[in-house]
């Protein structure tokens, strides 16, 4: 049995311990946020936390994080910080088909939780594992940007 923390709470699954976590997530704990995306651990469409730290859950065994925390977009949403990312996003139009965005969310709490006022250059590349078909990423940099003016103190 893989125990773990998912979302605050403590889990288990009898999974074999070389099951990707994001088919864990999502077949056993109905958590879709995480998306397949490239299945390579490319496009970060399956991006969790795993001790706070920004994992791609696609690649990432299910037995690697025995008595670990793994944190979902829906777990990370009942945050603070969240709240600024999320209006962050919508204030500057960086949402558009919305596959990308938990990825994004949590690569920006990533990176705002390092370095709290990011120039553009540590945000291009704290996002660089994340691709983004519709916007260009310009409205999502701006988004992470306005985020860390108006988060000051959170991270």
């Amino acid at each position: 049995m893989i125990e773990f923390t998912l979302n605050g709470e403590k889990v288990s699954t009898n999974s074999e311990p070389t099951t990707r976590l994001l088919d864990v997530l999502r077949n056993e704990f109905n958590y879709t946020g995480p998306k397949e995306g490239c299945g390579e651990g490319e496009c970060g469409a399956c991006s969790v936390l795993i001790n706070n730290e920004l994992t791609t859950s696609c690649i990432t065994a299910v037995g690697s994080v025995i008595g670990k925390s793994v944190v979902t977009i829906e777990g990370f949403s009942k945050t603070e910080q969240y709240k600024v990312l999320e209006q962050a996003f919508s204030d500057t139009g960086a949402v558009q088909c919305g596959f990308c965005t938990p990825g994004m969310i949590l690569a920006s709490h990533a990176l705002l939780s390092t370095n709290s006022d990011p120039n553009y250059e540590a945000i291009r590349q704290a996002l660089s594992g994340n691709l983004c078909r519709c916007t260009g990423y310009n409205m999502i940099i701006k988004a992470v940007r306005l985020a860390s003016k108006k988060g000051k103190g959170l991270w």
